[in-house]
């Protein structure tokens, strides 16, 4: 099945609200087999709506629209798509139910009620999170066309919840898919490894480059969960062989939170160990993106932010001829930095990051985006030079890179896999 996004509302036009409902619902459905032709946005205006809805359902069998379904006057996504399908809209008596449960101590005005009024046959996905049900209906000509509310936090649960589980009964067999997640490959290198891999039809495998790393997902169609899973096993593990230990996890569908730091919290579980890091141009991000993964607390004993030669000398014990020596970037700095701050906390790793994030303080010999990082566990201290990519991205990429790359060596410490990376 092919489909088409359309987001609206005015404020993701001007820019002052951010569009992840587009992205969120385009992996979901990507990963149930259903291919993402089109991403449209448009204001709330019910002429520009229809104009656009009308164009998806001439060259899409699949229209999910987001946004629009509130209470507000200009909330016309219903009213509009209702129209151009040939629809009435009746009132649903569940979901003035759920309404008036929702306001029962207080005022409901006419406007709220209208949230209840769905298009005449349609499936009505209910709104767990808000006061806005979804729905989902055929158009005159066969189409499918989804209604889901804009708000993140009620549009997610109900992609996930009712409109996957609903598209995924429509097609005869089941849709599965895998993600293999590297970290220091490029997505060019990783390409040519699997060229022809790619080749294959089912089970498919397509490579995609985000946030510094580069994914490969796995997807198969089977008569059974088990079927599909049985064929999207021997692709994964030759995709496994042939990337080595570039790979750091294998997930479900790729939309569930498997990332670095969770493979590193995983990892220091599972062997008793805890971690302490000593932070300087990330600013205290490893310890936030460790801190973000449940279950943290049983591994992740200290994190501090020593920005400051003062800091590094007085909490760390970096000495301060090295600072004098070699300068604050430098990879002996880095070296006592991880050394220092596992010792302080009484950890059993220690991470230290140093370097240059800019946009200014880079010199030839130090340019911006120069990192130094450094993992102790005690026994022996790795220290990586992270060199400045093959094109500056700005300060905020350089200190997530530095970040992930330390979470990298973290991983690669407890697992004994060489340190090998490309220039990205």
């Amino acid at each position: 099945m092919k489909a088409e996004l359309i987001s609206v509302g005015t404020e993701l036009l001007l820019g002052h609200t951010v569009n992840t409902d587009a992205a969120y619902t385009a992996r979901a459905l990507s990963a149930i087999g259903i291919d993402v032709l089109h991403v449209c946005t448009v204001g709330d205006n019910p002429g520009r709506l229809e104009e656009a809805l009308r164009t998806a359902l001439g060259r899409s069998g699949l229209v999910v629209l987001t946004g629009g379904l509130g209470p507000t006057n200009d909330d016309l996504t219903k009213e509009t798509a209702a129209r151009v399908c040939g629809k009435r809209l009746v009132p649903h008596e569940e979901s003035r139910r759920r309404i008036a449960e929702y306001f029962k101590n207080r005022e409901c005005s006419q406007n709220q009620w209208k949230q209840a009024d769905l298009p005449e046959g349609c499936h009505v996905f209910p709104n767990n999170h808000g006061t806005a049900p979804g729905c989902v209906f055929q158009a005159e000509g066969g189409q499918y066309v989804a209604l889901l509310p804009g708000p993140p936090s009620e549009l997610e649960p109900m992609v996930r919840d009712s409109l996957i589980p609903w598209l995924a009964g429509l097609s005869q067999g089941v849709i599965v898919s895998r993600m293999v997640r590297t970290f220091g490959i490029g997505e060019g290198s990783a390409a040519q490894r699997l060229a022809d891999l790619m080749e294959s039809a089912n089970p498919t495998a397509a490579p995609y480059a985000k946030d510094c790393e580069m994914f490969v997902r796995v997807t198969a169609k089977g008569e059974t969960e088990e079927a599909a899973q049985a064929l999207c096993a021997p692709l994964v593990e030759e995709i496994r062989r042939r990337l080595g230990d570039y790979v750091y996890a294998v997930n479900g569908d790729g939309t569930s939170p498997s990332c670095l730091e969770h493979t590193v919290v995983g990892l220091l579980a599972e062997k008793g160990m805890t971690l302490a890091t000593a932070e300087s141009c990330t600013g205290g991000l490893i310890a936030k993106r460790i801190t973000d993964v449940p279950g943290a607390s049983e591994v992740f004993h200290l994190g501090a932010v020593t920005y400051a030669n003062e800091a590094k000398e007085r909490l760390l014990g970096v000495p301060a001829e090295l600072l004098e020596q070699y300068g604050a970037v430098s990879e002996p700095v880095a070296r006592a930095m991880a050394e220092g701050v596992r010792r302080l906390a009484g950890s059993s790793i220690g991470v230290g990051v140093t370097g240059i994030a800019g946009p200014g303080g880079g010199t030839p010999e130090k340019p911006v985006g120069l990192v130094y990082i450094g993992v102790c566990d005690g026994t022996r201290t790795l220290v990586h030079r992270m060199d400045p990519g093959v094109r500056q991205k700005g300060r905020e990429w350089t200190r997530f890179r530095a970040a992930s790359t330390a979470l990298d060596l973290v991983r690669r410490l407890l697992t004994g896999a060489p340190v090998e990376y490309e220039r990205i």
